[in-house]
């Protein structure tokens, strides 16, 4: 038998592409990033003293989710409004009153508010989404002037005084700790289901009504239908983090939750950190909040603290006119792992 010589032929390796470069970048970046925030309050338990911390990152990923909420309606969508506060509102009065007369911990019935704030979206986007531009935002001011009108003369729920919640039960040490990780939680929720929408098909018709509605609709969208489902998919998480934050309070008033400063500040971190993307109401909730906290320990909680925070957002904005996340992407300067798109 004669010998066969079989010769092997080096298999060479595909070549890795840019965008899967910078996909695994982004990945490994913000698993880093959440086992990092996931590990936190751990500094709490070992030294102690973090309680102003934790406050401080709860309360922004309260916001973190609340902005990325709206921007599904105002950034994708192309729609303004100035009452997303009602869902917030709804979910505090849902959480608030079964806890007080059931005894039902918020954290339970944190879903449940969400579902109430997708039914109130429905019924009131059917309403409300007939019209565009200045009239739906005047609209959405109106839906707060009514809420306030109806919780001020709410019996049940304490009237224009309110009621106040029983605490935790839990050592000051450890009392932020749980609404630390159940806003974390939110918060990443609502960034996964931001990015999912924004690369479905759904998403890609929201955007399309953002940027010209007669030709979406001409082209095929159920333009009715999607803002309406924007509309009331928007509320979800904004209800769920009204919920956990009344209980954070413990105290449920009117005016804590259907302040039109609430809903504003989902709109300036949009636009601060770019609307229409993934990452930038995140962005724009992370300097906001810093910003605002950095003069009210410098100036204190005045008037002039406004005032700088103010200054700070429209120098902000002249220098990122589409936000940081959209300026930067458009100059072609965003670093890989804050490109979510």
């Amino acid at each position: 038998m004669s010998d066969q010589i079989i010769s092997i032929s080096p298999v060479s390796a595909e070549p890795v592409s840019p965008d899967t470069k910078k996909s695994r970048g982004r990945i490994i970046f913000l698993a880093i990033l959440f086992l990092s925030l996931l590990l936190f309050p751990l500094t709490q338990a070992i030294f102690g003293g973090m309680n102003y911390w934790l406050h401080l990152m709860l309360y922004t990923f309260m916001y973190i989710s609340m902005a990325s909420s709206w921007n599904i309606l105002g950034g994708y969508t192309g729609y303004v409004s100035l009452g997303h506060n009602v869902f917030f509102a709804a979910g505090a009065y849902l959480a608030g009153i079964l806890l007080v007369y059931q005894g039902i911990s918020p954290f339970l019935i944190t879903p449940v508010a969400g579902l109430l704030a997708l039914a109130i979206g429905l019924i009131v986007g059917l309403i409300t989404l007939r019209t565009s531009g200045s009239a739906f935002i005047i609209s959405t001011v109106a839906l707060i002037l009514l809420a306030s009108i109806v919780m001020d003369k709410w019996e049940l729920a304490g009237g224009a005084n309110g009621l106040s919640l029983p605490l935790m039960g839990l050592k000051m040490a450890t009392a932020k700790i749980p609404f630390y990780y159940a806003f974390l939680i939110l918060a990443a929720l609502t960034i996964f289901m931001s990015y999912r929408i924004r690369h479905s098909k759904f998403g890609l018709g929201l955007r399309a009504i953002s940027q010209d509605e007669t030709k979406a609709e001409v082209a095929g969208v159920p333009t009715h239908i999607y803002k309406v489902l924007a509309f009331a998919i928007s509320g979800i998480f904004v209800g769920m983090a009204g919920a956990l934050w009344v209980y954070y309070l413990t105290y449920l008033r009117p005016g804590l939750f259907l302040s039109i400063g609430i809903a504003t500040h989902m709109v300036l971190m949009t636009l601060i950190g770019g609307k229409g993307t993934v990452a930038g109401p995140v962005i724009g909730a992370a300097i906001f909040i810093a910003t605002n906290e950095f003069f009210v320990a410098q100036l204190g909680s005045s008037e002039l603290n406004i005032v700088a925070t103010g200054i700070m957002m429209i120098l902000v904005l002249m220098f990122f006119p589409d936000g940081v996340i959209g300026t930067l992407k458009n100059r072609n300067r965003l670093p890989r792992f804050l490109d979510w798109e």
